[in-house]
C-alpha cells in the first residue's frame, strides 16, 4: 500500500542546497520534505568544496547556522598566486573594502545542517529508492518514492526543488522542450586529490601554475591539509602512490625558503573537469538548484556558493509564491539567478585556462597565461576584478522579511 501524504515543497537531494532550502523555508513557515538516496553517514562523509564566500559565510550566520563555522572557520583575507618560480599574495579584503574567504568544509556544513533539521523535527527521510516527479505540468506535482523500510510514499506538492545534483533525476524530468538550452565544456585533465594528515604549509592558499601543470595547497583545519595536482582526464589512481604525490607537490610547489609539510594521506581521488549549465532552471513549479542545474569547475571555489546563492534565492520567492500568494520572484528564479550562474562560470574558466597546462601547449599559449598573471599581481584594477568576483559576485537575494520571526540580522546580508 502506498502512503500519500501532502506537503508544500517536496526537496529531492540532502545535500547542502536541499538542505539550506528546508531550513530557509522553515523559518519563512513553509513545510516541506527532503528525500536523499544516500545514508546520512554517507551525506557526512564525502569530500567536496571548502572555500565560502564572505556572502555565503554573512547567509549562514544569519540564519542560526554560524556557530560551528565561526569557531572553526579559518578566515582569509586572500589568496597567493604563483608562477614563474614567484608567489605572490592577492589580499582581497584590501581590494573590496572588506570581503574575505573562508575555509569551512561542504561536509561540516552537512552536518550543522543536518542536525539544525533534525532537531526541528523537520521531516528528512535517507535512503529512499525509486524516486519519481510526476505532474509537472499542473500547480501540484507530486514527488514518489520509497523509504529505507520499503514502504512506497506518494506526496502531493505546491513545489518540487531538484537539488539531486548533476546525475539526480529532476532535470532529467523536465518534458522535452522544456530546457532551452544545455551548455558544456570538458576539460583534457583533471585533479588529483588528497586529504592528507598534515598541517598547512601556508597560511593562505596557493594557486600555483607550472610548466608541468597546476598545483593548488589548501586546508581542512590546522591539522589537515587538502592538495590537488593537475593530472590527465583519464589518469588511473593507482600510478600515484603517496610517495610520488608528495614530491611531485614539493616540485610544483616549491619556491626558495618554503617547505611542504607532509603526512599520511587519508583519501585522495581524481575529479573530472566539466562546465555545464542548464537553462531555464525550473518547469512550472519545479526549481533546480546546485549542481542539478549548472557545474563549474572548482578552480574558482564557486560550486557551493552557487547552491547557497541559488537557494537563498528559492526559498525567498517559494515563501512568497506558497505563504503570500505573490509568484512574481518565482516566475523570474530562473532568471535572477543565471546571471550569478555565468558570471561565476567565466571566472571558473577564466582561471582553469590560466593556471592549467593544456596536454600539447605551444610557447605563445603559454606566454599568454603569464601575461595574464603578471598582470593580476601588477594591476591593482585586475587583482580587484579577481577579489570582487572571488568572495562574492553579488548579495544573495535572501529577503529576512520573509520570516515568521523576525530575528537580528547581518547588515550586510540582502
Amino acid at each position: 500500500m502506498t502512503v500519500k501524504q501532502r506537503t508544500q515543497v517536496g526537496i529531492v537531494g540532502a545535500g547542502p542546497a536541499g538542505l539550506l532550502l528546508s531550513h530557509l523555508l522553515a523559518l519563512g513557515g513553509v513545510d516541506s520534505i527532503v528525500i536523499e538516496a544516500r545514508s546520512r553517514a554517507y551525506c557526512e562523509a564525502r569530500q567536496r568544496a571548502g572555500m565560502l564566500e564572505s556572502t555565503t559565510v554573512q547567509l549562514l550566520r544569519a540564519v542560526g547556522l554560524g556557530r560551528r563555522l565561526d569557531a572553526e572557520g579559518l578566515e582569509h583575507d586572500g589568496i597567493y598566486l604563483q608562477f614563474g618560480g614567484e608567489r605572490h599574495h592577492v589580499n582581497f579584503r584590501e581590494l573590496t573594502g572588506g570581503r574575505w574567504v573562508t575555509i569551512y568544509a561542504q561536509t561540516e556544513i552537512v552536518k550543522d545542517l543536518i542536525r539544525a533539521r533534525t532537531a526541528d523535527r523537520a521531516a528528512l527521510e535517507f535512503e529512499v529508492s525509486e524516486t519519481e516527479v510526476a505532474g509537472l505540468d499542473s500547480d501540484h506535482p507530486v514527488l514518489r518514492y520509497t523509504d529505507s523500510a520499503g514502504q512506497r510514499h506518494e506526496v502531493t506538492c505546491d513545489a518540487i526543488a531538484g537539488c539531486d545534483g548533476f546525475h539526480g533525476i529532476c532535470r532529467p524530468a523536465i518534458p522535452r522542450g522544456g530546457l532551452r538550452l544545455v551548455a558544456e565544456r570538458s576539460y583534457p585533465y583533471g585533479w588529483l586529490g588528497i586529504l592528507a594528515k598534515a598541517p598547512p604549509s601556508t597560511d593562505e592558499v596557493i594557486y600555483c601554475r607550472h610548466e608541468d601543470g597546476f598545483a593548488l595547497h589548501s586546508m581542512r583545519t590546522p591539522e589537515v591539509g587538502r592538495l590537488y595536482l593537475q593530472v590527465p582526464a583519464d589518469e588511473d589512481i593507482t600510478r600515484w602512490p603517496d610517495d610520488r604525490i608528495w614530491d611531485e607537490l614539493q616540485r610544483r610547489l616549491g619556491v626558495p625558503g618554503w617547505e611542504l609539510q607532509t603526512g599520511p594521506i587519508l583519501e585522495k581521488g581524481i575529479t573530472p573537469m566539466r562546465s555545464f549549465v542548464a537553462t531555464p532552471m525550473q518547469y512550472r513549479r519545479m526549481y533546480l538548484a546546485g549542481d542539478a542545474a549548472h557545474i563549474v569547475p572548482p578552480t574558482g571555489a564557486k560550486g557551493l556558493n552557487l547552491a547557497v546563492a541559488d537557494v537563498a534565492a528559492l526559498a525567498t520567492a517559494l515563501i512568497r509564491l506558497l505563504r503570500d500568494g505573490n509568484p512574481a520572484l518565482a516566475d523570474a528564479y530562473s532568471e535572477h539567478c543565471l546571471e550569478r550562474v555565468w558570471r561565476a562560470t567565466h571566472l571558473a574558466w577564466w582561471m582553469t585556462a590560466m593556471m592549467h597546462v593544456v596536454p600539447g601547449q605551444d610557447p605563445f599559449e603559454s606566454a599568454l597565461q603569464l601575461a595574464q598573471l603578471r598582470n593580476l599581481v601588477t594591476s591593482r584594477a585586475a587583482a580587484t576584478m579577481l577579489a570582487e568576483n572571488y568572495t562574492g559576485y553579488a548579495p544573495l537575494r535572501y529577503d529576512p522579511a520573509t520570516r515568521v520571526v523576525p530575528t537580528p540580522l547581518w547588515p550586510w546580508v540582502a
